[in-house]
């Protein structure tokens, strides 16, 4: 049987941002075709449909592919990561749906938060297997599953919308791509990892073999051990949390703008703010990249090798962050009119706040990225809590005399407080793991 050796870092991260810059450019062409073969209340109802659908989503999925993947001991086996997946997949969905029934939305939309449900649905259970492949630093496997699923999904969309006339087609597209991508590329992917590691053994180029489950002629059975699965439920209960409260902070501004301003605004502040994503594509690939080894060196109580890299992710997010913003400035304008339409480019200055909330949540991201490496998952409850309240009281209290500008301003404010409880956290991490080695180092 072939063995698929880890990717170095560099590979890793070079088939990330790779896969990454696809699935990412595809993603922000679904808002161009919006913008251009519709309007802008078009896209705020598309955008409505993920904001109220993500958070239910990144609740239940209790953010397993980091722990999965930053499961240095193997602690758990893939079985119990699918089980948990499944159960958690399916409890998303039921809550979606009453979210859906009570909050009386117009038909039209609710078909569109129940088409990208079910998107989401496949995309929950394609990322517990991205979390497997991630724990044996086989990106170039998740890599090549993005550059799939963006231009299928661009594809699928497009055809849903030209057909229909409607949201719903795009979003009953969209679901139809990630099916198509989780059982034609992920599944085999993933039971190709756990029969290559069944048969491995220990050392630094091989993957380290699993105790994976007893049936070997389905080695993607989900294992359904209560007790295990408890353990593990309160082992990322935290992080459930945490996620859900990370998605509402993306999406409070939203939520806010569409209940004062309207689905014009929405769709204008959606479209715009989607630009964020060309550096966040780049924290994502990098972080995603080094995770596991910031995990390993952690472990391991190496603190200057974890104090190095990280620092060299968040310099990266500096970078990112200055770029955004001398861009900006600079081409704004004709940015904006040349990818969308001219009623976007009327509102250049709220791209240049956006970019500078960008800057600074760049660098919150890399050290949120450390906190879980760092297996710190507790403390990020009440830290997200503190963040998100931010997020509400500063779109409250903005919004409705600002606008727009004023949701950007809030995005700021946010992205401050998350950085600076994010980065004590972290000098926290390094004293407690300073001090361990220190006592030991007396001991021994």
């Amino acid at each position: 049987m072939q063995q698929l050796k880890p990717l170095t870092l560099r590979r890793n991260f070079s088939w990330t941002f790779t896969g990454n810059l696809v699935y990412a450019a595809s993603q922000w062409g679904m808002l161009v075709l919006l913008a251009k073969l519709g309007s802008p209340e078009m896209v705020g109802q598309f955008t409505l449909g993920l904001a109220v659908t993500a958070p239910v989503v990144m609740f239940t999925n209790l953010q397993l592919r980091a722990i999965q993947a930053t499961d240095a001991k193997r602690d758990y086996v893939f079985s119990d990561y699918l089980g948990l997946r499944l159960i958690g997949t399916g409890l998303a969905l039921l809550i979606i749906a009453g979210i859906t029934l009570k909050a009386g939305y117009r038909w039209e939309t609710s078909l569109v938060i129940l088409a990208i449900a079910l998107a989401k649905a496949f995309e929950s259970i394609s990322d517990v297997f991205y979390g497997l492949i991630q724990q044996h630093e086989r990106m170039d496997r998740i890599a090549i599953a993005l550059m799939i699923k963006g231009p299928l999904s661009l594809l699928l969309l497009g055809i849903g919308v030209s057909l229909t006339g409607s949201v719903v087609g795009g979003a009953i597209g969209l679901a139809v791509a990630w099916g198509l991508v989780l059982f034609g590329w992920d599944l085999g992917n993933g039971r190709l990892i756990l029969k290559n590691s069944s048969h491995g053994r220990e050392g630094p180029d091989l993957l380290v073999a699993d105790a994976e489950p007893a049936n070997s002629e389905n080695p993607l059975y989900p294992r359904w051990d209560g007790k295990i699965l408890g353990k593990l439920v309160w082992l990322a209960l935290p992080l459930g949390f945490v996620m859900m409260l990370i998605s509402l902070n993306t999406n409070i501004p939203r939520y806010f703008i569409e209940r004062y301003l309207g689905e014009r605004e929405l769709g204008i502040f959606a479209a715009m703010s989607y630009l964020m994503v060309v550096g966040q594509m780049v924290v994502s690939a990098l972080a995603e990249s080094a995770s596991p080894r910031l995990a390993k060196y952690y472990a391991a109580g190496n603190s200057t090798a974890f104090r190095t890299l990280l620092l060299k992710l968040v310099g990266v997010g500096l970078m990112l962050g200055a770029g955004g913003v001398f861009v900006a400035v600079v081409a704004g304008k004709p940015i904006l009119t040349l990818l969308y339409k001219p009623e976007y480019a009327d509102r250049a200055d709220l791209f240049l706040w956006l970019m500078v909330a960008a800057g600074i949540w760049y660098v919150s991201a890399f050290l949120g990225y450390g906190i879980t490496a760092a297996r710190y998952f507790r403390v990020q409850m009440p830290l997200f809590v503190l963040v998100t309240g931010s997020s509400a009281i500063a779109c409250l209290w903005l919004i409705p005399i600002m606008g727009l500008r004023g949701a950007a301003i809030a995005l700021i404010v946010t992205a401050i407080v998350q950085a600076v409880f994010s980065f004590a956290v972290i000098v926290y991490a390094l004293y407690r793991l300073n001090r361990y080695q220190g006592t030991k180092s007396n001991i021994d």
